[in-house]
C-alpha cells in the first residue's frame, strides 16, 4: 500500500500542523523518555534526569524507561545533589544497551565539572544561529571527562552525525512547556534553530512526505529537512517531531 501524501504543499502543512498538535499532549508522554524528567520540579534536576534519558534513548522505549528507572534509583531523590557530591567509581553497575558503567561515571564526572562551573545550559552556547554549533562546544567541554570508548555516546555533528539523542534533549529544554510535554527552561538557543531529532522512524516518515530526499540519516539530512520545516513555521520548525514521530509511532504511517 502506498501511504506517501498526494497533497499540495499548503496541504501537507495544514496536515503536519494538525498532526502536531495532536500529538504534543501529556496522554502520548507516559512510556516515553522525557516522562521521567517531569518527575522533577528543580531545574537542575530535571536537566540532569533530562540529559541522561535522551543519551541511553535508543532502543526499545519500554526498556529505555526500564533502565531510566535503574538511573533515578542511583541518582536518588534529588539528582543535582547527587551529581556535585558524586565521587569517582561510585555510581555502581549499570548498563543499557553499549553504555555502561564506565560510561555512566564519566557522564557523571562531566556533569559534576559543568555545575561546579555554571551548570549545564551554560556548557550549551554558541555565537551562532547554527545548533551545530552549540551541540559541539558543549561536546568539548565534556568528552575530556570521558573515556575513549564512551565518546561515541556524545555526537559529533562536524563527523555527519544527526545527534538525535542530543537535538532531542535541546527540543525538551527550549520548547514552551505550555503543552505539558517540553519544559522550557532555557531561552539562550533561539527556537527556529531547533532541530527535529532524526531517526530511522523521522525520517522514513519524512521520505513519505516528501520533506526529504537524501537516503542517509545524518546532519546534512537534518540541514534538507530544517530548511523545508522552516518554510512551514519560521519559529518553532521543531513541533513537527511530534507529526513525524507520531505518524511513525502511533500510525505506522
Amino acid at each position: 500500500m502506498d501511504n506517501s501524501f498526494k497533497g499540495s504543499t499548503l496541504e501537507l502543512k495544514e496536515f503536519l500542523d494538525f498532526k502536531a498538535q495532536q500529538y504534543e499532549a501529556t496522554h502520548f508522554i507516559s512510556t516515553d523518555p522525557i516522562a521521567l524528567a517531569h518527575r522533577f520540579s528543580q531545574k537542575e534536576d530535571i536537566e540532569i534526569v533530562a540529559f541522561l534519558m535522551a543519551t541511553i534513548a535508543w532502543g526499545n522505549r519500554q526498556s529505555i524507561i526500564k533502565s531510566g528507572e535503574k538511573l533515578l534509583a542511583i541518582l536518588g531523590p534529588s539528582p543535582h545533589e547527587y551529581v556535585l557530591n558524586y565521587q569517582d567509581k561510585s555510581c555502581g553497575p549499570f548498563i543499557h544497551r553499549t553504555f555502561n558503567q564506565v560510561d555512566l561515571n564519566g557522564f557523571l564526572l562531566g556533569l559534576k565539572s559543568l555545575y561546579l562551573n555554571g551548570g549545564l545550559q551554560k556548557a550549551f552556547q554558541a555565537k551562532s544561529p547554527l545548533l551545530d554549533q552549540y551541540i559541539l562546544n558543549f561536546r568539548a567541554q565534556f568528552i575530556p571527562f570521558l573515556e575513549v570508548r564512551s565518546h561515541k555516546h556524545v555526537a559529533d555533528p562536524s563527523k555527519g552525525s544527526a545527534a538525535k539523542r542530543i537535538v532531542m534533549f535541546l527540543r525538551w529544554m527550549v520548547r514552551s512547556p505550555q503543552n505539558g510535554v517540553d519544559f522550557g527552561l532555557w531561552d539562550h538557543i533561539p527556537l527556529h534553530a531547533l532541530h527535529v531529532p532524526l531517526d530511522v522512524h523521522t525520517g522514513n516518515i519524512a521520505r513519505k512526505l516528501g520533506l526529504i530526499t537524501r537516503k542517509q540519516n545524518d546532519w546534512q539530512t537534518n540541514l534538507e529537512l530544517q530548511t523545508k520545516l522552516l518554510e512551514f513555521d519560521p519559529v518553532d520548525p521543531a513541533k513537527y517531531d511530534f507529526a513525524l514521530f507520531g505518524l511513525g509511532a502511533f500510525e505506522k504511517f
